[in-house]
């Protein structure tokens, strides 16, 4: 397949990791960005500390081996640089030289502390975009501290959206603004470029994740704000039941076997009256039942009835029977049947396989996107530690192979 053309003209100064930056820079990647992994060759692996973790593909461990790495970093080139060293600030200098971005998820004031506050950049390069994205950003008084996506999720409220009724809040077992702020950070970069072409300025894009996070509680915070209803309180209906608009039945509902499960939504006595004829049971009689007020105020009775119902039954055909009659309904489908077995899916072409030096062919996230005329492209793995070094500095930065090594020797690389 030929690689994306989309965004082949950029290239990218790259120092972000786990996910909520190394994310970012994916998607630019998959679209023809060359973004060049800058690592530690002293402290290997620590600037990223997914490099090495599991999931792995088989029994194997190590550094290049961390199946979430391979995921987060597929179309990038590696490079490592011993940014201790005089010799290697200054092929930094280099390659900064000729970036149009340049990208980090450090704690604030990290990459300043390495020697490249956004001042060094610019002297640099004085068009370059420079996009930072840390938990509380570089402004205010909680710039100091040090988060994960956990913690983001926790500080930003939306942690405590989330919960069963009069019980302590359960977030997600999900790092989902790892993943968000990856997009938001994506969304940052590409305005930062569309502005330096239109008027030729390059400037710092300070982001903070947990903002990020906090603007997607939504109609939660209108609701305080304007009507005085917290967004949790005692006895709220779980996180299942819809409160926005209300609705009901509005649940996930267990149906035959270990842990299968279905869900079911109705929107309004339509979909009722049509749930009520696929039940067909006594109970779907009940006058309580007939408006969408009284199915509200009797919720957990109804949910109890309905989930009766489905215990029997098998999930798909459950599904299939209401989304026959209108109703909206869907199987909870697990992570091997979304990936493996469904169909759309595959159409779709969502889990592409790459090429990893070390661990082989792997399946990965693709994007959920499709260009007509420059789709992404995903077919090489993350680089391993410094894979892409001597490539990177003989082909972008006139060096040859045997300087390169020279300073492999020296300890700059």
């Amino acid at each position: 397949m030929a690689r994306s053309r989309a965004l082949e003209h950029l290239r990218i100064c790259d120092f972000t990791g786990q996910l909520a930056g190394a994310g970012a820079t994916r998607f630019l990647a998959a679209f023809g960005a060359e973004v060049i992994r800058v690592e530690d060759p002293v402290r290997q692996g620590m600037w990223d500390i997914l490099r090495g973790v599991p999931p792995y593909v088989d029994e194997r461990r190590g550094l290049d081996l961390g199946g979430g790495f391979n995921n987060h970093n597929v179309e990038k080139y590696g490079i490592t640089l011993n940014l201790r060293k005089e010799a290697a600030r200054e092929i930094l200098r280099e390659l900064i030289a000729i970036s149009d971005v340049v990208t980090e998820n450090f704690a604030a004031g990290v990459l300043a502390r390495m020697g490249f506050p956004y001042d060094e950049l610019r002297r640099i390069k004085p068009d370059i975009v420079y996009v930072s994205n840390c938990g509380f950003g570089h402004t205010g008084p909680y710039q100091t501290y040090k988060t994960w996506g956990p913690i983001v999720q926790a500080m930003c409220g939306l942690t405590f959206s989330s919960g069963l009724p009069d019980m302590p809040s359960a977030g997600w077992g999900f790092s989902y603004m790892d993943h968000h702020g990856g997009n938001f950070m994506a969304i940052a970069i590409m305005c930062g470029l569309i502005h330096r072409n239109r008027t030729g300025e390059g400037q710092w894009i300070d982001m903070a994740c947990t903002e990020a996070g906090a603007t997607l509680n939504g109609p939660a915070l209108l609701d305080f704000t304007v009507n005085g209803r917290r967004m949790r309180r005692p006895g709220m209906p779980n996180s299942n039941h819809s409160q926005f608009p209300a609705m009901a039945p509005h649940n996930i509902y267990a149906t035959d076997g270990d842990d299968n499960w279905v869900a079911i939504s109705c929107r309004d006595d339509a979909d009722w009256i049509a749930l009520a004829k696929v039940v067909g049971e006594p109970w779907t009689a009940d006058v309580r039942f007939a408006s969408p007020d009284g199915r509200l105020a009797d919720e957990a009775e109804l949910d109890g009835r309905l989930a009766t119902w489905c215990r029997s039954l098998e999930r798909h055909a459950v599904a299939a029977d209401l989304q026959a009659v209108g109703v909206p309904a869907a199987a909870v489908a697990r992570p091997q049947e979304r990936v493996d077995l469904d169909p759309n899916t595959a159409a779709w072409g969502l889990w592409p396989t790459v090429s990893h030096r070390e661990m082989g062919d792997v399946q990965v996230d693709g994007l959920p996107v499709h260009f007509s005329e420059t789709d992404w492209v995903l077919e090489r793995g993350a680089p391993c530690l410094g894979e892409h070094t001597e490539e990177i500095l003989v082909r972008l930065l006139g060096r040859t192979p045997a300087e390169v090594a020279s300073l492999h020797a020296e300890g700059v690389l």
